[in-house]
């Protein structure tokens, strides 16, 4: 399989195509490429029995679609742990990189880069990391702007975009930080976010790709 097809399905499953239907829209922002070419490949992935479309309504992953796309997450999110653990790249930077490797990966080579691991369960970024030939169904979770001004948050999961990624380390955001929602501003405004620490400000749309989860007050 080519790796533009895989990027299709990895996306389409990073999406939330195991469990419902993606539409052509959606793929088009997160691969920023013309809706023709992805017309096009969705055609190729539907006559490959990877994907099943419904008209009018999007595109979801059959079982095999969802087989091989859990299989690239998996080789990325390993790449993305070795390359923070054992080459210390930065929480940022590990994302291009895994995407280069993921590629090429066997799954002998996946197997025996997980046991060198210690058999991580997660990437940097929060992403659960499946086992071999187990289908990846990501944990269903909020993000900060689905919780209301005052509620305690930490920060569980960020999605691999490389522009958020940049953004959230150079406001110094990482992964398990603990927030109050301070403020929550009308009409997809700014989100303040503050601990005893500090006090950061985060667009609207960057919060909304943020994936949280409450932190009880003792």
């Amino acid at each position: 399989m080519t790796p533009n097809r895989e990027d299709y399905l990895k996306l389409i499953l990073e999406l939330g195509g195991d469990t419902q239907k993606i539409n052509n829209k959606q793929i088009v922002a997160g691969l920023a490429v013309s809706a023709a070419s992805v017309s096009e490949m969705l055609t190729k992935l539907v006559k490959e029995n990877l994907v099943a479309h419904t008209p009018y309504q999007g595109v979801q992953l059959t079982s095999s679609g969802l087989q091989r796309a859990s299989s690239l997450v998996r080789k990325h999110r390993l790449w993305e742990v070795f390359l923070e653990e054992k080459l210390h790249y930065t929480f940022n930077d590990v994302h291009e990189e895994a995407e280069v490797l993921e590629h090429v990966t066997s799954d002998q080579l996946a197997n025996r880069l997980e046991k060198f691991l210690d058999f991580p369960t997660a990437c940097p970024h929060g992403g659960i990391i499946p086992k071999f030939q187990e289908n990846l169904h990501e944990q269903k979770r909020k993000t900060i702007v689905d919780f209301p001004v005052g509620t305690t948050i930490r920060i569980a999961r960020v999605l691999d975009e490389k522009d958020l990624l940049d953004y959230l380390v150079g406001l110094n955001v990482s992964l398990n930080d603990v927030y109050t929602i301070a403020e929550l501003q009308a009409d997809e405004g700014p989100v303040t976010l503050a601990n005893d620490h500090k006090k950061i400000y985060l667009r609207h749309k960057t919060a909304s790709t943020i994936f949280v989860e409450p932190v009880e007050q003792v």
